[in-house]
C-alpha cells in the first residue's frame, strides 16, 4: 500500500493563491452565503486577512477565523474551511456564521457538520477552476 504524503500548509501558503484568484467556492458554502447573507468578498477577505484556528493534516484542510465588518464598530465572525489537496490551488469548502464565535469545533463536529450535505452526495464548485 502506497502511503500518501500529506501537505502541511498554513494559512500563510494559501493566501498568495487566493489573493491571485486560484480558488473554488464548494456549493456548501454557496448555500451558507445566500442562507446568512454574507458574500464571496466576505470569505475572501476571511482568507486574506484572518487567522488560522485549526489545521487539520490528516485532511488537508484548515479552519480560518475572519470578520465581515458591518459598520466601524461591528464586525461578525465568519469560518471558513480550505481544502488545499491540489497544489495550486484552494478549495473554499464552506463557510458559515458560527453559533457560538470563540469556541473552536471539534474535530469531529466539524467533519459532522461538512458531511451532512442535506442527502446530497456531490460537491460542486463556482469560480475559478
Amino acid at each position: 500500500m502506497i502511503k500518501k504524503r500529506l501537505r502541511k500548509r498554513t494559512l500563510a501558503d494559501l493566501q498568495p493563491l487566493v489573493k491571485a484568484g486560484k480558488y473554488r467556492i464548494g456549493s456548501h458554502a454557496v448555500r451558507h452565503s445566500f442562507a446568512e447573507g454574507f458574500t464571496e468578498k466576505d470569505i475572501i477577505g476571511s482568507i486574506l486577512y484572518g487567522k488560522e484556528l485549526l489545521r487539520y493534516i490528516q485532511d488537508e484542510r484548515l479552519l480560518v477565523l475572519g470578520y465581515i465588518s458591518v459598520s466601524a464598530d461591528v464586525r461578525i465572525p465568519l469560518h471558513v474551511v480550505l481544502e488545499h489537496k491540489l497544489p495550486r490551488q484552494v478549495d473554499i469548502i464552506t463557510a458559515f456564521i458560527p453559533q457560538q464565535a470563540h469556541r473552536v469545533m471539534s474535530r469531529g463536529r466539524l467533519a459532522e457538520f461538512l458531511r451532512h450535505d442535506f442527502n446530497q452526495a456531490e460537491v460542486s464548485f463556482v469560480g475559478n477552476k
